[in-house]
C-alpha cells in the first residue's frame, strides 16, 4: 500500500483476463494507477477500461511474462508515467491439460517459462525499483497445486511448486537483509476464469476446475488483503486448506485418491475440439473478461478466507462460545445439584 496519500501504483501481470483482471479492477476501486502486462492487446484494453469505470488509472504494456527484457521495460514504464511502484501482483499464467506421456519438451518448457519464471522476471523487476527505496509489496499469485500435484497439469503443478521454493528463499534473503519489502504468497483453490477456454488441452473432452470453484473476485479480496497485511502466506479457500494440510499428513493417500477421482473431474462433458485455439505460445487476441464459463457453479464467497483475515473476532467468538458453554455446564451442573440435595 502507499505510505502517502497518493494513489498507491500497482503492476498485474496476466491482468488481460481471469484473476488477474479482477484484481486490477479490485485496485482500481481503490483508486489506484494500475499497469497492466499481458499478451493480449484486446483483453488489456478491456482491463483499462474496468480499472478506469472502477475509479482508477491504468496502462496498458503488451509483454511476454517469460521476457525478462520486456517486463523490466514495462516496469520502467509504468514508474515514468505513474512514479514508483507500490506493489507488484504476479499472475500470469499457461498451461496444457495433458497425461505427462503426451507431453512434449518444448511445451513442458513455455509453460515454466510463463507460469514460473514470468514471477522470477516480475519479482526481479519489481526489486530493481523497490530495494533502493526499501519499501513495496510483491505479490505472488499462488495456488493449493504449490503444494499437491494432481494429474493432467504437471507442467503448471511444477511451475507452482517452483514459484513456492523460490519464494521462501527470497523470503529468507530478505529477512537477512533487514528489508522492509513485503512478500505474500496467495493459495487459491480452483478459480471460475477464462483460461480453461484458451489453455491447450488434450483431453477428450473440455478441461474445468475441480469443485468447489470460486469466483475470481473471491481472489481479488484475498489478493488486495494480503497488500495491506503483512501476512506470508494466505490460504483461501476450504480446498486450499485440505490440499494443503491433507498432503502433509497423508501424501501417498492423495497420489491413490487424485489417481481415481482427479481425471474426470478435470473434465467437462462436452467433446474437445482438435482445432480450437490456444494461448500457449500465441495469445488468443480476444476480451473474454474475469468470468470462465462456470458461473452457475463458482461460489461468490470464501468462509475460510472470512475467517482468516478475522481472526481477532473469530479467536473472540470462541473464547465468548466456550465461555457460554462453561457457565451453561456450571447452571446444569448446579441445577442438578440442588435437586438431588
Amino acid at each position: 500500500m502507499s505510505t502517502n496519500s497518493t494513489p498507491e501504483v500497482v503492476v498485474v501481470t496476466g491482468a488481460s483476463a481471469g484473476v488477474g483482471r479482477a484484481t486490477a479492477e479490485a485496485f482500481g476501486a481503490r483508486g489506484a494507477r494500475v499497469g497492466l502486462i499481458a499478451r493480449d492487446e484486446e483483453g488489456l484494453d478491456g482491463a483499462r477500461r474496468a480499472v478506469e469505470e472502477a475509479g482508477g488509472d491504468a496502462l496498458v504494456l503488451p509483454a511476454d511474462v517469460a521476457d525478462a527484457e520486456a517486463i523490466a521495460d514495462a516496469a520502467g514504464a509504468v514508474e515514468e508515467a505513474f512514479g514508483p511502484i507500490d506493489v507488484w501482483v504476479n499472475n500470469a499464467m499457461t498451461a496444457v491439460f495433458s497425461p505427462v506421456a503426451e507431453m512434449t519438451a518444448e511445451e513442458f518448457r513455455r509453460v515454466t517459462e510463463v507460469t514460473y519464471l514470468g514471477y522470477v522476471h516480475g519479482t526481479k523487476a519489481a526489486l530493481d525499483r523497490m530495494r533502493p527505496r526499501d519499501r513495496g509489496t510483491i505479490v505472488q499469485v499462488g495456488s493449493a497445486l504449490a503444494y499437491r500435484g494432481i494429474p493432467l497439469q504437471s507442467a503448471y503443478c511444477a511451475s507452482k511448486h517452483a514459484i513456492q521454493g523460490f519464494t521462501e528463499s527470497l523470503r529468507s534473503e530478505l529477512i537477512h537483509d533487514d528489508s522492509a519489502i513485503q512478500l505474500t504468497m496467495v493459495q487459491l483453490p480452483a478459480m471460475n476464469t477464462p483460461q480453461f477456454e484458451q489453455v491447450r488441452n488434450r483431453l477428450p473432452r473440455d478441461p474445468r476446475p475441480v469443485s468447489p470453484i470460486y469466483q475470481p473476485e473471491v481472489a481479488a479480496r484475498a489478493i488486495t488483503w494480503a497488500v495491506d497485511h503483512d501476512r506470508d502466506e494466505l490460504w483461501v479457500g476450504w480446498p486450499t486448506v485440505k490440499s494443503i494440510v491433507g498432503n502433509r499428513l497423508f501424501p501417498r493417500r492423495l497420489d491413490r485418491t487424485l489417481a481415481h477421482q482427479a481425471w474426470d473431474a478435470q473434465m467437462t462433458d462436452e467433446p474437445s475440439d482438435p482445432d480450437r485455439p490456444d494461448n500457449l505460445f500465441e495469445p488468443v487476441d480476444t476480451d473474454l473478461g474475469a468470468h470462465g464459463p462456470f458461473d452457475d457453479r463458482a461460489r461468490q464467497t470464501s468462509l475460510t478466507l472470512w475467517a482468516t483475515t478475522h481472526r481477532a473476532l473469530v479467536a473472540a467468538v470462541g473464547t465468548a462460545s466456550a465461555s457460554l458453554i462453561a457457565l451453561l455446564a456450571w447452571v446444569l451442573l448446579d441445577q442438578g445439584d440442588g435437586r438431588s440435595g
